[in-house]
């Protein structure tokens, strides 16, 4: 028998390899006679990392190239980090499994001698890429100094000390991942700051024809957390946002029933809009379109389109 080969598309940040390093010995130990390679790929938004990613625009800013190279045949599957998956993907491509999901939760690392974001100074600089996690910190603490920065985690847990940070805020899954646990500070509690739509899950995207590589992936696939994350998602497409505008949405499965949260905020974290429903998990994606729509009406549309400066919704709507 030829041995198979099956090639994995992924980033090359230390976060991304160690995702893909583990789908690859996951297959490797269900699949004996299976050879599996990494191809790593620069994606747009590895290239760009002197601009916050927020004026960057555009969605799919690290996965295009990926799938690109997955549509000419270069590569049998990509892996990706859940909150950097747009909801629209190319023709021919799709999302097949999402992973059971590690801790969701963000995480704050603090200068030495703090043990609670709470506890920092008035005016305290606290470093971080994403809108949303500084609208929602900046909604409890208006005071603080919310400051851009990027790279992969080791370079922004490094900033703490080298760009005079009081405060680096980061996902628990990654640290966890990396083995950064210990420097955790704190956890923040999902009612201070929602994660990120699909945080702390992988997604496994293939070719819809592919039926072979299809069926041998299909076990990494974890009903819960699909659920939940496609909930997620639900909200993200109708608020047409991508994975850095000041949105969230938290999926918790208990049995059959689905607690769908989601919240829209602008950026300074003083327009604040946060809404939960409960649903069968069959009902996951429609519940999380219906939640979407009732935040528009309830302002949620006009908040948006300042944020993405377009009248993307009909702000009369919102007035009804």
């Amino acid at each position: 028998m030829v041995k198979k080969i099956l090639r994995i598309g992924t980033r090359a940040s230390q976060l991304a390899l160690w995702q893909a390093n583990w789908v690859k010995a996951e297959l490797e130990s269900r699949y004996p006679g299976l050879e599996v390679t990494l191809t790593k790929i620069k994606t747009q938004g590895d290239k760009i990392l002197d601009v916050p990613l927020a004026m960057v625009g555009g969605k799919g800013l690290f996965v295009k190239e990926i799938e690109e190279a997955m549509l000419r045949g270069e590569v049998d599957i990509a892996v990706h980090s859940m909150k950097d998956v747009p909801t629209f993907f190319p023709e021919g491509l799709a999302l097949r499994c999402i992973t059971e999901r590690e801790d969701c939760r963000d995480i704050i690392i603090l200068k030495p001698g703090f043990k609670s974001f709470m506890d920092l100074r008035q005016g305290a600089r606290i470093g971080t890429s994403s809108l949303r996690r500084k609208a929602q910190l900046l909604h409890l603490r208006p005071d603080f100094q919310m400051v851009d920065i990027r790279g992969n985690v080791e370079t922004r847990i490094r900033k703490l000390t080298e760009d005079d940070l009081d405060g680096v805020v980061l996902a628990a899954a990654g640290m966890h991942r990396l083995g950064f646990g210990k420097q955790i500070s704190e956890y923040l509690p999902i009612d201070i700051s929602l994660p990120a739509i699909g945080q702390g899950a992988l997604g496994l995207e293939s070719r819809i024809d592919d039926a072979e590589i299809n069926a041998m992936i299909d076990f990494f696939n974890h009903p819960p957390t699909d659920r939940a994350v496609r909930g997620e998602r639900a909200v993200l497409r109708r608020l047409e946002g991508g994975c850095q505008v000041p949105i969230a949405a938290f999926g918790e499965v208990s049995g059959d029933q689905l607690k769908l949260t989601a919240l829209v905020s602008s950026c300074d974290g003083q327009q604040f809009l946060k809404k939960t429903v409960t649903c069968h998990v069959d009902e996951a994606e429609k519940a999380g379109i219906a939640l979407a729509d009732d935040l528009i009406i309830q302002g949620a549309g006009k908040i948006l389109n300042e944020v993405y400066n377009h009248e993307t919704f009909n702000v009369q709507r919102e007035d009804v």
